[in-house]
């Protein structure tokens, strides 16, 4: 599985589909990492953690996002995730379309 980095919090991530209507990205994030605030203009994206936990910001609302749920941005709101934990949140990262090209920072 290559590894990548993603948004620019060094976490090691791969695709697991990489095509031009869906990506599907396993991450790990480490503990405090967090992403660079942005928004996708067409992607919808779906994050769903596969363990730890995450705080999600969308549009300056937080919500703490737990193993076995997941949260979801519309394109054009403005995000953030982040880990504020001690331990390395495992999750995946679903975009439709794919959202490479598609990413605004703030």
């Amino acid at each position: 599985m290559p590894s990548t980095t993603v948004g620019g919090n060094n976490c090691d991530a791969w695709y697991l589909v990489n095509d031009d209507q869906l990506s599907v990205i396993e991450e790990l994030m480490p503990p405090g990492a967090a992403e660079i605030r942005h928004h996708h203009t067409k992607a919808q994206q779906f994050f769903f953690i596969l363990s730890g936990e995450i705080i999600m910001e969308v549009e300056g609302e937080t919500t703490l996002v737990a193993a076995g749920s997941g949260i979801r941005v519309l394109p054009g709101k403005k995000h953030q995730i982040r880990n504020p934990s001690s331990s390395t949140v495992r999750l995946l990262v679903i975009s439709h379309p794919r959202s490479h090209g598609d990413r605004i920072d703030e």
